[in-house]
């Protein structure tokens, strides 16, 4: 996962702090409206130099990221390379996003386990790992300290308190696994218990083997994730 520094604020307007110390705006990394979006062609300068909130703290964040309104990064946050944040979601501290995840409309991360209003619990975070690939539902809530899979895909409204494998399909309050799903986002006919057994995505032609329980992708393709054999040949 690359990541770059990278600071972002709901308001209209991006500060580029230059090694020199000197902040300006840039108009040309961050395009406003209703998100923020990251061009891939600029990671070399993004990586060189340093993007300052308006607090005068530092975020990191990868390149080709889309973040909708009403989107809030705290200050210990890890984000990868094309990562989509729907509108209101906040991403707390102690809380890393690999590339390539999806986190849908008003999804929530939490930071402490057993907060109290009264109690200050700051030294008592608990860190949450959302790795590549993953979907994150509208609604959904990942509660702290636990780890979600690649490409592990967590339905709407779900509540995720323990940690998720890889590929797996996870729905309900608590969240159960009730299947697998490829890379693709396509569900895998494969039980959730099994040894040996294999299955193709149906868009992608990609194979998977269940073995002791786990997804593992054995046949990837080298067309475009994303893509379509058809499109991808065309």
């Amino acid at each position: 996962m690359r990541v770059y520094y990278f600071g972002c604020w709901n308001s209209p307007g991006h500060y580029l702090h230059s090694p020199g110390g000197r902040s300006h705006f840039d108009p040309r990394v961050a395009k406003y409206g209703n998100g923020i979006h990251v061009d891939g062609s600029l990671a070399p300068r993004i990586m060189r130099r340093t993007f300052k909130k308006r607090d005068g703290s530092w975020i990191l964040s990868g390149a080709r990221c889309w973040l909708g309104q009403g989107v809030y990064v705290g200050n210990d946050v890890a984000i990868g390379d094309n990562v989509k944040i729907q509108n209101n979601v906040s991403v707390y501290d102690a809380v890393t996003l690999e590339d390539d995840v999806f986190c849908g409309p008003s999804m929530v991360f939490t930071n402490v386990f057993d907060p109290r209003a009264a109690v200050s619990r700051k030294a008592e975070y608990r860190r949450t790992l959302v790795r590549q690939g993953a979907t994150l539902g509208a609604n959904c809530t990942i509660v702290c300290g636990t780890t979600v899979g690649e490409h592990a895909f967590v339905g709407a409204g779900s509540v995720v308190n323990r940690d998720v494998p890889d590929f797996a399909l996870m729905v309900g309050v608590p969240a159960k696994q009730v299947g697998w799903m490829s890379r693709h986002g396509e569900r895998l006919p494969l039980p959730i218990r099994g040894d040996g057994e294999e299955c193709t995505c149906p868009i992608t032609g990609e194979r998977y083997r269940l073995s002791c329980g786990q997804v593992q992708l054995v046949e990837a393709r080298d067309y475009p994730l994303g893509a379509t054999p058809a499109n991808s040949a065309a």
